[in-house]
Parts: C-alpha cells; structure tokens; sequence
C-alpha cells in the first residue's frame, strides 16, 4: 500500500470525498511517533466533526480522529470478478428475493418491509434496495412500528463489497444503534460444472413440494407451520431434492432446495445428517438439482453461506463458487 509522494506520507482526501472507497493509514491513540501503522480500506461514509467513518467489505465501520492519519488516498473500485457470471448487485439481489419470499411485505419508498412470522432472518427483515422515502432516521422508526405490530424483532439485511450496495446504510444502522448480528457471503458460480461433477445423482429424489421426510432433516423449526411452507415453496421454479441414505430410516440422509428463476439457479436448504456426513452427499444434492436446472434453462448459479460455516465455504469453492457481494442482518437495539 503506497502513500508516499517523494519519500513523503500525505493525507489526499477531504470530506468531498465521503461515498468513495479510500484507504488511509493512521497512527494508534495514546502512541509515540515510533509506533507501527495500521492500514484502513473501505468506503469513507461519514467525515463529521473531526471523525471519519469507514466501511468495510464486511460491513463493519472503523472510526478515525483526523489527528491520527497520517496519509489517505482514495482508491479504485475493487477489479471486476472473472471467475463464474457476470451480475449487478441489484440484480442479484432481486433473484434472491424472489427465491425466499415472505407471507407478508409492504412497501417503504424503495424499501420492502417483509415478514413470516419470524422463520428465518430473510423473510422478516428490511431488503432497502433503494430510497426509502425518508430520511433514513424516520425510515427506521416506520420499520420498528410495523415490525412492532407483528410482535417481530426488527431487523434491516444491507450488503456489501459489491458496486452499488450498501456500506453507508450499514454505517447509518451503526450510528442509529443497529446491531449487526449475522453476516453471510452471496457466492455466484456458473451451472453446468455443478452438473458436470462425479456425483452419485441417481439415489436423489427431486419433487416439488418438500414431503414429511425432507422436513424432518430441515433444522430451522420444531413444527413447520403453514407460513414455513410458504417461505419454502415460494419462487418462480421450486426443487426439493431427498438423498434417502439409510432405506430403513424415517429421516434423510442429505436434502436440498433450488429455485430456477430465469438464467439463475439458487441452492439453499443443503443439509447433511451429521452421522452422514464426508460421504459426498451434499454433493450428489446439488448436482442432482444443477442438471434439473440445466434442463430448465438456467447457466448460473448462486448461493449463500455464512461466514463462520467453514466446511460449507470449502465445499463451494471447489465447485467454482466465488464471492460476489456479503450481506448482514442488523436488529434494532432494545
């Protein structure tokens, strides 16, 4: 990381600058000039008061004294990706949108307040894909009212590390008292080498609609209730594939979930009993689900995963998926 001009460390940046990515370097507090840099890269969201605001890829904001830096330069858009489709943000998010879809939403300016009656974080949380209408303080008072009156948490998902998501609504969320909870990776990959993979598909059962058996493996509910299965069957093309394992047994081996939407296929639900598990099961369950999608029509392919799911993350990079943007589910404070 270079700041220098002749030989000379130089602050280049102003508050103008606030809504570009920039990289600064500043000294600790409470330190001597002997101490060691530490380096910042990010978009600059705020410069008030003396403080700068950083957002990172991941979604976290670093606070900065201006007494601290000791050089900033703004920097270049993150290079293109070249592995796997090309995709927009915005278009990308509208595809999983549309894969996980809540029993109720309601329109704030560009926002959409969703819910399901608490099952999963997606469907019962802000998707602010643009202006909401207000400004953002008002916005978020509106969101609290109306997740109120469904005795829900509120909680707004932003993204990040992508051109056009949302590193300044993520620093706004901070600043009103927002609490990032969860944090996930968006992967994209392209289909047909999912497909393509040596997998045992043929003990893969696909249906369209999840029976008794592929909910008894699904973790996410005690009894699955009728808004579980709309969330669950909601989307333009639903795949539910079953890996039996054990013929004797009630419960799965290994299940799945794809939704085909245009060109796009999305994985979710991929679950492997743990007594199962290193056998290659969740494997079979997307290769199984990327050929029915290759049939459909679809040539990419997206997921996601989170962050602290390490086996998941190693599996999928070895099928091709590369990160394309990271998302966070941020609550309201108490």
């Amino acid at each position: 990381m270079e700041f220098t001009i002749g030989g000379r460390l130089e602050v280049r940046i102003t508050p103008a600058d606030v809504g570009k990515r920039v990289s600064v370097r500043r000294r600790p507090q409470g330190v001597g000039e002997g101490a060691m840099f530490t380096d910042t890269v990010g978009v600059l969201t705020s410069w008030d008061n003396h403080v700068l605001s950083i957002t990172s890829k991941s979604g976290e904001s670093v606070h900065i004294a201006e007494s601290a830096l000791v050089a900033g330069k703004v920097v270049p858009a993150a290079p293109a990706r070249r592995r796997g489709p090309a995709a927009s943000f915005d278009e990308l998010a509208r595809v999983c949108a549309r894969a996980w879809q809540p029993v109720e939403s309601e329109p704030l300016g560009d926002w959409r307040l969703r819910a399901a009656g608490g099952f999963t974080r997606r469907a019962n949380s802000v998707l602010p894909l643009g202006d909401p209408g207000l400004p953002v303080g008002e916005a978020l008072e509106r969101v609290q009212r109306w997740y109120g009156e469904r005795e829900l948490p509120a909680y707004v998902q932003t993204a990040t590390g992508a051109e056009g998501t949302q590193e300044a609504l993520c620093a706004e969320l901070e600043r009103h008292g927002w609490l990032r909870e969860v944090s996930a990776e968006v992967r994209i990959g392209a289909l047909a080498p999912v497909g393509d993979l040596d997998a045992d598909v043929p003990a893969v059962r696909l249906s369209r609609e999840p029976d008794a058996a592929w909910l008894s493996r699904y973790q996410r509910f005690d009894t699955p209730g009728a808004h579980v299965l709309q969330v669950l069957g909601s989307g333009p093309s639903v795949w539910f594939a079953t890996e039996p394992g054990d013929p004797e047994g009630t419960t799965p081996a290994a299940i799945g979930r794809c939704v085909v939407d245009g060109r796009w296929a999305g994985f979710m639900a991929v679950e492997v009993g743990p007594e199962h598990r290193r056998r290659g099961l969740a494997t079979s369950v997307m290769t199984a689900l990327a050929r029915r999608a290759l049939e459909e029509g679809a040539s990419a392919a997206w997921l996601q995963v989170e962050t602290d799911n390490d086996g998941a993350r190693a599996l999928y990079d070895g099928m091709g998926f590369a990160l394309h943007h990271s998302y966070h589910h941020f609550r309201s404070a108490p």
